[in-house]
């Protein structure tokens, strides 16, 4: 079957040629334009950035006023500002949003290697993914990065999210109810378990650069990785990223639009995880918030950060980045939890 000729698609000024899958369409695009035109940002995108940050920063400056005008307990206004917390944040954040993996994976051993216990991570990164997930999902969207779509015809990319974070949800509310109610499940071989799958799928990654492999899209191949994906956040908080873009890429997906897609779906699946701990809290579970107000601040200008850099960087790049950090971040885990 001959492929079908150019025709002349209205949100692009040159030829497509339909024979290329159109969930990567905005993304290769993009790539074909020069450096300086990726670095250069729309007005209006510049104007919103603006908005954005200034506005967050103001919130900042009212809820730090608030915790000051408070009962005199300077634990409470020095728990804003954990520098490890914050920095820790920031920079997995902007791997994740980036690469679409690493926050809750990399985070949890890391956090937990701090003194801090289980219930006292997980929900938190479940909030924090939550709104940074969305947040970074728009971006790239803002950025060209992905071409999303919220009235009908929805794009392939829009679709490919509603089935990661679809079936994403019910593997994460089967697992959280597994692992919390059904049975303890071991907290130390739940994690080991995560960061080998985590290592096999980067090394899987790294081998599939040096075999040959077409730009077919197979949507099908989804439904089973989002379904591991939303079985992994559900027991650890992490290994959903890793999973989900990993996923896409093995099903045809372009990497930059699959880093795109998975920090949206992460971020729909992570309101229904953190609505569930927080059922948990309800219910009586020793669950602590206290980390949120470091963490977040550090992810939020990270998910802003990171599909700006998705936009300036090559797709060749982000073709070897994304399984070599997958593999480390499984790695680093690994021996966090074996150190």
């Amino acid at each position: 079957m001959s492929n079908p000729s150019p025709e002349t698609d209205p949100a692009f000024p040159e030829p497509v040629d339909y024979a290329e899958p159109a969930i990567d369409r905005a993304a290769r695009r993009l790539d074909e334009k020069p450096i300086g035109d990726r670095v250069r940002l729309r007005r209006r995108t510049r104007r919103r950035l603006t908005l954005l940050v200034t506005g967050y920063l103001v919130v900042l400056a009212a809820s730090v006023l608030v915790v000051d005008d408070g009962p005199a307990d300077s634990r409470s206004v020095r728990a804003l500002f954990l520098p490890g917390v914050f920095l820790a944040g920031f920079v997995f954040e902007t791997l994740d949003s980036a690469s679409g993996m690493g926050f809750g994976t990399s985070l949890t051993p890391l956090l937990l290697s701090f003194g801090y216990a289980p219930l006292e991570v997980v929900p938190v990164l479940f909030v924090t993914e939550t709104v940074t997930g969305l947040l970074a999902g728009a971006l790239h969207h803002e950025f060209e990065n992905v071409q999303f779509s919220v009235t009908p015809p929805l794009t392939d990319a829009t679709r490919a999210v509603a089935l990661l974070a679809g079936v994403g949800i019910l593997g994460t509310l089967a697992s959280i109810g597994f692992a919390y109610l059904v049975v303890e499940l071991p907290e130390r071989a739940i994690e080991i378990y995560v960061a080998l799958l985590v290592i096999a799928m980067g090394v899987i990654g790294l081998l599939r650069q040096f075999l040959p492999s077409d730009v077919i899209y197979r949507p099908r191949r989804l439904a089973g990785f989002a379904l591991l994906a939303g079985i992994n956040k559900g027991i650890s908080g992490g290994g959903y990223g890793p999973i989900a873009t990993l996923g896409q890429i093995y099903a045809g997906v372009y990497e930059k639009t699959a880093t795109a897609i998975t920090s949206l779906a992460e971020g729909m699946v992570s309101l229904v995880g953190a609505l569930a701990y927080f059922g948990l809290f309800l219910g009586g579970f020793p669950i602590e918030y206290g980390l949120f107000p470091s963490l977040f601040t550090g992810a939020f200008f990270a998910a802003i950060v990171a599909p700006y850099l998705v936009r300036v960087l090559p797709g060749r790049v982000l073709e070897y980045l994304i399984p070599l950090y997958a593999f480390a971040i499984g790695a680093f885990a690994l021996l966090q939890l074996t150190g």
